[in-house]
């Protein structure tokens, strides 16, 4: 029901004691007096404010006043703005296509080397043959050479192996069997008994093309996972891998040269695989990684193409490398010890060159007339043989240590080429005429 005011009772009106009359006076000057503060106060800061001069030199309260006029003048009319869905919504601007382009420009070439390249790549596993079952020991990379069925691989991907199984970028399997391989390079060559679409062969480059910085590119098989492909850059040039000794200890002391050091990612099954330029050639054979916990860290090796195209027609065609041979022993540049390192403390005629320590018996070397080391000399607690001749040149390019003299021979010449070597003898310089011979095995 409604309220009604008949259900009150009402007290009649009765005057206030005076002791209340003086309590409401008291509050009523202390309220006016509050007032009065705050009122001065709003005046004190307006005045402040107005009389602050301005950049014209006239004052804020005329401008005040103007302003006043204006808002009175102004033409205002009524909004159609509604409030309803007005909360604002980011809509970035589009890209130009042509940016998006430049972007991707790398990716779609990355793309183009991939689809190109891919249907080249096998994996390659290796089975021990057991009793009741066969037990995958190892997996690696390889890629098609040519339409007769040889694949190109690691020796140490393929050693010893009994049976080997070739997966092809289809799902194809084939079995292989070793044509031949050289422990000194890390390259070996298989053969599937093939001659069907999945043989697509790959393109050669030129490793002697290559420049630090350039990019590169790998499609293998890590852990398994078929044509994965990493980028990445070549970090360094020239480096030596003593391949052979990492698979047998018993070998002799011959290094692997001109490899090629990458950042692009390598792991387990990668071994074999290509390494790849921009236009999908093929410029090395990835082998090895450089780490101290057993995975990638930023330090992979390939064998570059070079190598490959004087040590593989070998294989195919006789099942083992043969290497040209000089028959000297030189100081490696490893501990400070290249003739550069050794120029100023041992007052050498030459700043770069190979400095020959020792000439073996019967050798090519001996047979020239190269002279080795017959002074012994103590160098940074090492004994060395010095005042051999040092070689500066081989067929007119010059040769800055032992690594790029063994690079020169493995990737230019073969056993029974001559070869001129220039040399430094007692602060002169000679030619002389070498007939390589083959490196023992």
């Amino acid at each position: 029901m409604g309220w009604n005011f008949d259900q009150f009772d009402l007290e009649p009106y009765e005057p206030e004691p005076e002791k209340r009359k003086l309590t409401g006076l008291l509050i009523g000057v202390l309220v006016g007096a509050v007032s009065l503060l705050l009122i001065a106060a709003l005046v004190f800061t307006t005045v402040s404010y107005v009389f602050l001069d301005d950049d014209e030199g006239g004052s804020i309260l005329r401008r005040s006043e103007n302003n006043n006029r204006n808002a009175v003048n102004a033409d205002l009319r009524t909004s159609s703005f509604s409030f309803d869905g007005a909360a604002q919504v980011v809509t970035p601007t589009a890209i130009a296509p042509n940016v998006v382009a430049d972007a991707d420009a790398e990716y779609l070439l990355l793309t183009n080397v991939y689809e190109r390249v891919s249907p080249s790549v096998v994996n390659i596993e290796v089975a021990s043959r057991m009793i009741q079952s066969d037990i995958i020991d190892s997996s690696g990379s390889g890629f098609v050479l040519d339409g007769q069925g040889h694949i190109v691989t690691n020796a140490h991907v393929v050693r010893n192996a009994n049976d080997i199984l070739v997966t092809f970028f289809d799902g194809y399997v084939a079995e292989a069997e070793v044509v031949g391989l050289d422990d000194y390079s890390d390259l070996a060559v298989i053969r599937v008994p093939t001659d069907g679409p999945q043989l697509v062969p790959v393109i050669l480059g030129d490793s002697n093309d290559l420049g630090v910085g350039q990019r590169v590119i790998a499609i293998d098989n890590p852990f398994g996972l078929d044509n994965s492909m990493t980028v990445g850059i070549v970090s360094g040039l020239g480096r030596s891998l003593p391949s052979a000794q990492l698979l047998d200890p018993t070998y002799d002391d011959y290094n692997n040269p001109s490899i090629i050091q990458i950042d692009a990612a390598v792991n387990p099954g990668n071994s074999g695989g290509p390494l790849l330029d921009s236009y999908g050639r093929v410029i090395g054979i990835n082998t090895a990684i450089r780490t101290e916990n057993g995975g990638f860290q930023g330090i992979a090796f390939a064998v570059p193409v070079n190598t490959m195209n004087r040590i593989v027609p070998q294989l195919i065609e006789d099942g083992e490398a043969d290497y040209s041979w000089l028959g000297i022993s030189a100081l490696g540049s490893e501990g400070g010890l290249s003739t550069a390192a050794l120029a100023e403390e041992l007052d050498l005629p030459v700043r770069t060159g190979v400095m020959i320590t020792e000439v073996f018996a019967e050798s090519p070397a001996e047979i020239a007339g190269l002279r080795g080391g017959n002074q012994e000399v103590r160098v940074r607690g090492i004994t060395i043989l010095a005042g051999g001749d040092i070689i500066v040149a081989i067929n007119g390019m010059l040769i800055r240590d032992i690594d790029e003299l063994v690079a020169y021979l493995v990737e230019n010449t073969s056993p029974g080429d001559t070869v001129v070597l220039t040399i430094v003898r007692d602060g002169q310089t000679f030619d002389v005429d070498v007939g390589l011979g083959s490196r023992p095995r």
